[in-house]
């Protein structure tokens, strides 16, 4: 007998059902929803499973709920932050799933805030109205008209759009930038390292966590542009925020048990281009240091160690061009927090 039931099917039936609330616990919803759908494949002479022993199909069917269960029990009513972007925002299909997985972790009382970029979007408008721009550092230096381009971007269409998906998707969700409610209040960043004048870039000072947990509360997740704002006699200024280092710094602020990354890699290699799944802090910098984590990598993984640091329990850096690989990695891993094992590199204490 093979086994057919995989956290992939478990979370196809989340995003199929809506009556959540109507039964008691997650197990229970899960069983519901199979008895359902299995009712519904024999109907149509498709197989949901390839089983002749129902002993060996319920312990196999237990582990995966289990797991799903666990994970969503350590989660219900805790606040995950997630960095949006790459891929996962610019394939309809990944955006899609990824819209439904934020509407489906609602469902199951997690509480989630998604802070988005839109690098691409922002490219193709500044080279349709002839806004010259560059890269120093692996930051954009960012100009009054790059700032003024980046804005009506990114709090517009593109912040719009996943607002938009999210309630399509069966989800509760608001767009707003970091000016909005001084969501994030900024300085100036100042590269001491190469010395680079990278123009209106915001160092964020300050979020507006109360503004935040209003929303969440509400259950609505908010859908952060990572636009901030200045301080005192600056406070009309905009600030253009990288969104890993604006989703880092929310994450710890609230205190969130999780942020994740999506991105367009693997996760963290060794110089055998091996997965490295489980890292710590000490572990990441012994790797900078012997330069197993080069060029792009390292500010990715300093986000997420950042972000451990001011409280949050764990940091994903995930592989966001795995279809519904936000909730994969959330329920996939069990209580234990630790993820799927396949999606990505977690970073702990």
């Amino acid at each position: 007998m093979k086994f057919q039931f995989s956290i992939g099917s478990i979370l196809s039936i989340i995003l199929a059902t809506s009556d959540f609330k109507q039964v008691n616990g997650f197990a229970a919803f899960i069983s519901k929803c199979v008895s359902h759908h299995q009712k519904q494949c024999l109907s149509s002479r498709t197989l949901l499973f390839e089983s002749s022993s129902s002993s060996s199909l319920s312990a196999d069917f237990a582990e995966n709920v289990g797991k799903a269960a666990g994970a969503v029990d350590s989660l219900r009513g805790q606040t995950l932050v997630v960095k949006y972007g790459g891929n996962a925002m610019t394939s309809p299909e990944l955006s899609k799933g990824f819209c439904e997985d934020v509407a489906a972790l609602q469902k199951l009382g997690i509480r989630v805030v998604v802070v988005h970029g839109g690098g691409p979007q922002i490219n193709k408008m500044l080279e349709k109205v002839g806004v010259e721009s560059r890269f120093e550092g692996g930051m954009r230096v960012s100009s009054p008209d790059v700032v003024a381009v980046a804005e009506m971007v990114l709090c517009g269409s593109v912040n719009k759009s996943i607002s938009s998906g999210i309630c399509s998707a069966g989800g509760m969700a608001i767009g707003i930038s970091g000016r909005d409610a001084n969501v994030l209040q900024c300085t100036k960043l100042i590269d001491t390292n190469n010395g680079y004048d990278l123009g209106n870039v915001g160092k964020v000072e300050h979020v507006n966590t109360q503004f935040l947990e209003n929303l969440l509360d509400n259950g609505i997740t908010p859908v952060v542009a990572p636009i901030g704002t200045g301080m005192d006699e600056e406070q009309d200024l905009a600030y253009n925020c990288n969104a890993d280092v604006a989703a880092g710094r929310i994450a710890g602020e609230l205190k969130a048990a999780r942020v994740l990354f999506l991105t367009d890699i693997a996760g963290v290699l060794d110089k055998e281009m091996t997965l490295l799944k489980e890292l710590t802090i000490s572990d990441i910098n012994a790797l900078i240091e012997d330069e197993t984590i080069t060029g792009g990598m390292i500010p990715k993984v300093t986000y997420a160690t950042d972000a451990v640091q001011l409280g949050v329990n764990t940091a994903f850096i995930t592989d966001g061009r795995v279809p519904h690989a936000l909730l994969k990695e959330i329920l996939g891993g069990g209580d234990s927090g630790l993820g799927s094992g396949e999606g990505g590199t977690i970073i702990t204490l």
